[in-house]
């Protein structure tokens, strides 16, 4: 049975240039034979992202997908130093447990090299209050590694190209690893 990975994007523009990226992930993904799938944040109604309505429709589809999915990539473009106020408010919606299990990619594209540690800082601590015990290294682009094309779509510098494809070895690796891994009590993994 194929796995799910879920990348969800925290760009409040679909024009932005973390696209690149997690457009080239999510192909190379599904080449690899995993089931990708993409999640725009911006696209739920904002209404119920700021108020936390956990009834709305669209929010319970979006928190099933997150707790559905075996993998987890959480992209998002580096404001101020940290993530997207986007992607904030929707990680503040997944339970406490919510990443329990799951081998999570972060993946950011920022304006300059001052920001790689945005991941570090802001993002990791966050996912560890989520349960996320397994955060992979994960990908960080400055935004001239990223060029638009003229007639659409992005051209990726071979150094992010080589991060990427590393992270999606790293991720492979651990899909099969926990897949290999007997659980010891329904729901717990050794």
């Amino acid at each position: 049975m194929s796995k799910k990975v879920l990348i969800v994007s925290g760009s409040p523009n679909r024009s932005s240039r973390l696209y690149g990226p997690v457009h080239y992930l999510q192909g190379r993904l599904q080449e690899e034979g995993l089931e990708s799938e993409l999640l725009h944040i911006a696209q739920l109604p904002a209404a119920d992202l700021i108020g936390a309505n956990f009834a709305g429709s669209e929010i319970r589809s979006a928190l099933r997908r997150v707790d559905e999915a075996d993998a987890i990539v959480f992209a998002s473009p580096v404001y101020k130093a940290s993530y997207s106020g986007v992607l904030k408010t929707f990680l503040d919606l997944i339970p406490q447990e919510g990443l329990r299990d799951k081998p999570v990619l972060p993946l950011f594209v920022g304006g300059t090299i001052a920001h790689l540690l945005a991941i570090d800082y802001s993002l990791k601590p966050v996912l560890n209050a989520l349960a996320a015990r397994n955060i992979l290294g994960g990908v960080f682009s400055v935004d001239k590694e990223i060029e638009r094309r003229p007639e659409g779509g992005y051209l990726l510098s071979a150094e992010t190209q080589e991060r990427l494809e590393r992270s999606i070895s790293e991720l492979k690796i651990e899909l099969a690893r926990r897949e290999q891994v007997p659980a010891i009590l329904p729901g717990i993994h050794a």
